[in-house]
């Protein structure tokens, strides 16, 4: 198995998503790695959670990495949320990212769930993306 890829994979999907017009329309340039302290801003797209796994075979070292993307929003309700996840999910099933090590295969959706906190009223919808990698 090879999690070399993994760092070149999350530079890649965030370069992606931050330079992609159609998201920033939506929600500007918040497009988080991190999450910042402070005061948020109404909807914003934050990278989260991974899984990889490995998917190394006769020609090479690879993985699949199972990335989680989040649109948070404090609108009443899930309309605006939707609209930027469907330009996550557009963004990243335009021309595929480059990576500053190895090769993405490829890069799929997998599922989306979205909920409502009713401690505070936001909206969340957590995707998951599936990336296979290669690291030759």
């Amino acid at each position: 198995m090879s999690y070399a890829v993994a760092a070149a994979l999350q530079a890649a999907v965030y370069s992606q998503l931050s330079g992609d017009t159609a998201l920033g329309a939506i929600v500007g340039t918040a497009v988080y790695d991190a999450v910042p302290a402070g005061t948020l801003p109404a909807i914003y797209v934050t990278l989260g959670a991974e899984t990889a796994r490995d998917r190394s075979d006769m020609t090479g070292r690879g993985a699949a990495h199972d990335l989680r993307i989040s649109v948070i929003s404090d609108a009443q309700g899930f309309q605006q949320a939707k609209e930027a996840a469907a330009a996550v999910s557009d963004a990243l099933d335009a021309v595929p990212p480059a990576l500053s090590r190895g090769r993405l295969v490829g890069l799929w959706f997998r599922q989306a769930k979205a909920t409502l906190d009713r401690s505070d009223g936001t909206r969340r919808i957590d995707m998951i993306f599936r990336a296979r990698v290669e690291d030759n």
